[in-house]
């Protein structure tokens, strides 16, 4: 029998000048989610995920100190709060993507979760900080995720996290399939020329690999007066057989929904027995930073 939770996604450009006062950048990109917070709610959305870092722009193209006053506490901050009273007006689960500070001069690159009543469940911390292309400067205001790859029990699904960079890195997408994710959400902020011809491929693999439906976040537009590329958009969900069966265009505000049977887990799985048949005792490599192994004859 159908289990079918209606998903969303939100992808959006920023709406302020990056030399704008912080608090006046924050206020407008929120009253901006606000009203797409409200479409999806119109299209009877029950799950819902934002952009990476959705309420200011891309601050990590540069290295710049002032960008973090951007940071709040999770759950106790403003966004947080603010969000808890959202889910529980549109009966929505609701994925936040905020910078969080732990303390002063520790911060995270977060999203907390907020079930469909309004409870705060829980928090992931992005556990993969590039710092190798121009204008990806994260290790600058990231510190490397701590809380390992929690699965949210919410009302409508098992919910797991992955933050953009992270996508790259099938480990932890496995860690969430183990730990019972039926849906993973990717939050994102990534640009054409870096990246795009990967968005297609690394995360519908993952959602075959688990077994699990996957909802791919990124913005839109360009963001001056950085100059590392455009946000492409295309944000999708992807089901447990690789099939993206909602996307997004490239280049504008977009509300993406789709309907996921999530009983299709069991169907691939019956078919598809990676987790049955995975040997974790011949892994151990994957937890030492290198092994000289060499194939013997």
């Amino acid at each position: 029998m159908p289990r079918i939770v209606r998903c969303a996604l939100i992808q959006a450009s920023n709406a302020l000048s990056t030399d704008r006062d912080l608090s006046q950048i924050r206020k407008t990109m929120i009253d901006k989610h606000l009203k797409l917070i409200g479409e999806a709610a119109r299209k009877k959305a029950q799950i819902l995920c934002l952009q990476e870092l959705f309420y200011g722009p891309y601050f990590c193209a540069e290295q710049n100190t002032r960008w973090y006053q951007l940071t709040e506490r999770v759950p106790d901050g403003p966004t947080t709060r603010l969000m808890q009273k959202v889910a529980a007006k549109h009966h929505m689960v609701i994925v936040v993507p905020v910078y969080e500070e732990h303390m002063p001069g520790v911060y995270f690159n977060t999203a907390a979760v907020i079930d469909a009543d309004g409870r705060y469940l829980g928090k992931y911390r992005k556990h993969h900080i590039p710092h190798c292309h121009p204008g990806f400067w994260e290790k600058f205001y990231f510190t490397p995720g701590d809380l390992g790859y929690p699965v949210f029990e919410t009302k409508y699904a098992r919910v797991g996290v992955y933050i953009c960079y992270d996508r790259h890195f099938p480990e932890g997408a496995r860690i969430l399939g183990l730990n019972g994710a039926e849906i993973v959400f990717n939050p994102s902020a990534t640009v054409a020329g870096l990246s795009e011809y990967l968005w297609e491929l690394e995360q519908p693999a993952h959602a075959v690999a688990n077994g699990y439906f996957v909802g791919a976040i990124n913005r839109v537009g360009t963001e001056k007066p950085w100059s590392i590329g455009e946000f492409y958009g295309k944000s999708y969900f992807c089901n447990p057989r690789g099939k993206i069966i909602a996307q997004a265009s490239r280049d504008k505000d977009e509300v993406v929904v789709a309907d996921l049977d999530l009983e299709m887990i069991a169907e691939v799985r019956k078919v598809w027995q990676f987790f049955r048949d995975r040997r974790p005792e011949t892994y151990g490599a994957l937890t030492m930073q290198s092994t000289n192994s060499v194939a013997a004859d």
